[in-house]
């Protein structure tokens, strides 16, 4: 791998924006390919931060930092990727379900399943069910991802699922449920696809 991809990985690790400002035109006068710097640079750092947050060796606000990072780069590649018709891997749908305000977690999955090269959605926080089901017929998203940090909004979760059946939809997505309360067994209850218990981990679900 070449020094500057070294470079542009470590220092989405660190979180050093500025930096990525630097090194990725550099990549690029060195010739290497948008789509390099995304998997060997920018993506690589992200993921190494997010495995140590997986091992619980990294918190929120390193993640944080160095998701911000990466997106400086990633808006610096952005128009090589199209020109080289480099496709997103797929499409998701993101929100916290209705009655619920939370979304520190919701936008940690939101930073980290961009990092796999999947386009995000994001409906921000209180989405009602059918929000949801309009998202993905009128985007053809792949992927719902559901959030609660709740037990009382929980339910919604399931409604959710309902309203995909209702409109016909549900054999055509993935639907990812996540957040404190919730586990592998709720998931199964409501109907959902997967539960990932973090934000590496439910990226690496959709990436899959």
């Amino acid at each position: 791998m070449s020094t500057t991809l070294e470079e542009i990985s470590a220092a989405v690790e660190k979180g050093k924006a500025k930096l990525i400002k630097e090194l990725v035109p550099k990549a690029i006068e060195e010739g290497i390919g948008a789509q390099e710097i995304l998997n060997d640079g920018l993506l690589h750092g992200m993921n190494i931060v997010g495995d140590r947050f997986t091992r619980n060796e990294a918190f929120v606000p390193e993640v944080l930092v160095a998701a911000r990072a990466m997106n400086k780069g990633t808006e610096l590649i952005k128009p090589l990727l199209a020109e080289a018709g480099n496709e997103p891997l797929g499409k998701a749908v993101l929100g916290t379900v209705q009655g619920d305000l939370h979304d520190i977690g919701k936008n940690i999955v939101k930073l980290m399943v961009e990092s796999k090269n999947i386009e995000v959605i994001d409906l921000g926080v209180d989405v009602p069910p059918e929000k949801f089901v309009e998202t993905v017929i009128n985007e053809k998203c792949d992927l719902v991802l559901c959030s609660a940090l709740l037990t009382t909004t929980m339910p919604m979760m399931g409604k959710t699922v309902e309203a995909l059946k209702e409109a016909g939809v549900r054999d055509q997505v993935k639907v990812f449920v996540g957040g404190a309360p919730i586990t592998q067994d709720f998931c199964n209850e409501v109907g959902a696809d997967y539960y990932t218990e973090d934000a590496a981990t439910c990226a690496n679900k959709a990436a899959e």
